[in-house]
């Protein structure tokens, strides 16, 4: 079989293994594991402010030396609607009252998209790699980042997108299946019944843009790298295996639903950030239904469910959290993340039947 190695050739990266930048599970800890056993560590930056990027990445500088990729968001600024907001606030009055809440004590909901700001930062700190979600920044700030010596990689969920990102001078295009967990890298639509497959875009994309192809979604094993490497891919972005990893940041509500809830049981949701995103289906997602066409626009929905998440956490519920999962989760293995990065390559190898 003729494989791609473009990816490697691109980003100096060792094996063709993207560790999935997950806000929350994903920090210094999981992004070193991966790179130092030869994959690209992944740093996902969208919840954290700048300072906490820095000292993150110190950590990183600190214990290797390998590219390292700087994980952003792209969206534009929410529109506040009040109306929408009364009515995503009525529909959760039923869980506030069984709380005891007040309904009036909402937090605000916010994730920094990238600006001018950001882009400062990476030209700070020069990471090698940078992903964008959600589309790319203005072509002055991707011009900017790419000065920076960065190579520049984002997300593709249709193959219009594909060809959108290669046109608007992409690298590398991340084509993220139907079945990957946590946000939907959706851009140029809004229409989650349309969304493909990862065995039926990869190939898809593949034949319609020229730079290299990142298959992501629902490959959790060798068995997973070796079928998108046949269609073309040249690197996979893996996400959910990782979360097994003593390494990621999960809590043991999310963790416990991982091991004996993930299997048929996720759904894509816009409840808990007001974008589609693979999460475990739990009590507010079957009670309200998955989408809502209540839920404020990104990132505003998520204000009204952090009191409900922080009242029943504690017990042990993961009814108002944000379970993110692909569908692959079943697959995973518990190991430390280095390990498991030599377990993913040496499984792919066998398969190929090379060293």
């Amino acid at each position: 079989m003729q494989i791609d190695h473009r990816f490697q050739d691109l980003t100096g990266i060792d094996l063709p293994i993207v560790l999935a930048p997950m806000a929350g599970p994903g920090a210094s800890g999981l992004a070193i594991a991966v790179a130092e056993a030869g994959g690209l560590g992944s740093l996902p930056c969208a919840l954290m402010d700048d300072d906490r990027v820095k000292a993150e990445f110190g950590i990183i500088r600190q214990r290797t030396a390998k590219p390292i990729n700087l994980n952003f968001f792209c969206h534009q600024p929410a529109r506040f609607d009040a109306d929408r907001e009364a009515g995503w606030r009525q529909a959760l009055a039923p869980y506030y009252a069984e709380f005891g809440l007040d309904r009036d004590k909402v937090p605000s909901s916010d994730r920094k998209s990238f600006d001018a700001e950001r882009c400062a930062l990476v030209e700070e700190l020069r990471p090698g790699i940078v992903s964008f979600h959600f589309g790319l920044p203005e072509a002055s700030l991707l011009a900017r980042v790419k000065a920076a010596g960065a190579r520049v990689m984002a997300s593709a969920t249709t193959v219009g997108e594909a060809r959108w990102l290669e046109q608007a001078g992409c690298d590398l295009i991340i084509a993220q299946g139907f079945e990957a967990g946590g946000h939907r890298g959706m851009f140029l639509t809004r229409d989650i019944n349309t969304q493909i497959g990862t065995m039926a875009l990869v190939p898809q994309v593949v034949d319609a843009v020229s730079v290299p192809v990142i298959a992501a979604g629902g490959i959790a094993d060798g068995r997973g790298i070796v079928a998108a490497l046949a269609l073309g891919a040249s690197a996979v972005q893996i996400g959910t295996a990782y979360l097994f990893c003593p390494e990621a940041s999960v809590p043991p509500v999310h963790r416990r639903a991982l091991r004996q809830e993930a299997a048929d049981n996720t759904a894509l949701t816009n409840l808990f950030t007001g974008r589609p995103a693979r999460g475990i289906m739990n009590r507010v997602m079957r009670e309200l239904g998955p989408v809502s066409d209540n839920a404020p626009e990104f990132p505003l929905a998520g204000g009204a469910l952090a009191p409900l998440r922080a009242a029943s956490e504690p017990s042990g519920s993961g009814d108002f959290m944000s379970l993110w999962s692909g569908q692959a989760a079943p697959l995973a293995v518990e190991l430390p993340a280095g390990e498991l990065t030599h377990r993913l390559w040496s499984q792919a190898c066998t398969l190929l039947g090379s060293r």
